[in-house]
């Protein structure tokens, strides 16, 4: 029978990429900085490939390590709910969220302490993905997909305003003539998300420039997460989704060279649950925060 990995050092992987943040998985397994990267090189070496990306600040996830964090997580969270029931401890059903890593780790994340702060008996188990959902034939309860909003069999709710805006990190921006107007674009590197490939095509119309820019050069992620990293270590210019960059602008880790935006207007971010089912309280409970975070804190266009 074929040996299982390390348990420990999956376990390290499975935080350090849950996080995103060596410093955040040490903290939350109770050990230094050094040994989760112990751990994660020791997986690394076990399976041949590259897990993770290391920055100076932060780290992000290979393609290989992005798909195997979505079967590591997955399979340690049943471990969990398992070694709970058979402890006799809380055994209601958790609620299933599934939405994209960069909307998890940028927006939802940051603020979803404040729905445990408010409803502590509900449990919410958070996963990722890219695919469409189908709610018949995945457990899950809701999700947050970008669309028109026009899905069959599923209820949807409208979050935020899709906003599109060109961010940098301000050392970048500092360069001065090179960076007036956005023709300047062509002397730097435009970074892409695999995702939403078109996103530069969309505001350079808007502007005027697509004649002298070309919308597809540059630099290509497989993640907008990657493409906002990139940004930050001045790597070159992203097309940010504007509400998901607001607290790296107000804390000046990331500025807008021009003032012109695109409103995507119904393609934007929404919220599914499925119509055929009845809403249970803690969905509600759930849905209800969640429009609410958004409603006190809306995206709005202008230069900063």
């Amino acid at each position: 029978m074929d040996r299982l990995p390390p348990l420990n050092a999956l376990r390290a992987f499975e935080s350090a990429a849950r996080h995103l943040s060596i410093t955040q998985a040490s903290n939350e397994l109770n050990v230094t900085p050094g040994a989760v990267s112990r751990q994660v090189q020791l997986l690394e070496q076990y399976v041949g490939v590259s897990l993770l990306v290391r920055g100076h600040r932060e780290i992000s996830l290979t393609p290989e390590g992005a798909q195997y964090y979505r079967v590591v997580n997955k399979s340690i969270e049943k471990i969990r709910e398992a070694t709970q029931v058979l402890k006799g401890g809380d055994t209601r059903k958790p609620l299933k969220v599934r939405c994209y890593t960069t909307f998890a780790m940028r927006w939802l994340i940051p603020r979803l302490s404040t729905f445990h702060a408010t409803h502590p008996k509900v449990k919410v188990i958070l996963t990722t993905s890219l695919e469409m959902v189908n709610f018949k034939r995945e457990d899950l309860d809701c999700a947050v997909r970008l669309g028109d909003g026009k899905w069959a069999d599923v209820n949807s709710y409208r979050l935020v305003s899709n906003i599109l805006v060109p961010v940098c990190s301000p050392s970048l921006a500092k360069l001065g003539p090179k960076l007036k107007k956005p023709t300047d674009l062509r002397h730097f590197n435009l970074l892409h998300s695999i995702a939403r490939a078109d996103d530069w095509k969309y505001w350079l119309e808007s502007c005027g420039a697509a004649d002298k820019v070309d919308a597809y050069s540059g630099l290509t992620y497989q993640s907008s997460a990657m493409v906002y990293s990139a940004a930050l270590e001045g790597h070159g210019i992203a097309m940010a989704q504007l509400f998901l960059v607001e607290d790296d602008l107000k804390a000046g880790k990331l500025v807008r060279p021009f003032p012109e935006s695109v409103d995507m207007g119904d393609y934007t971010y929404y919220l599914l649950t499925p119509s055929g089912r009845k809403e249970t309280t803690h969905m509600k409970q759930f849905r209800l925060w969640l429009l609410e975070q958004f409603s006190t804190s809306p995206s709005i266009p202008g230069h900063e």
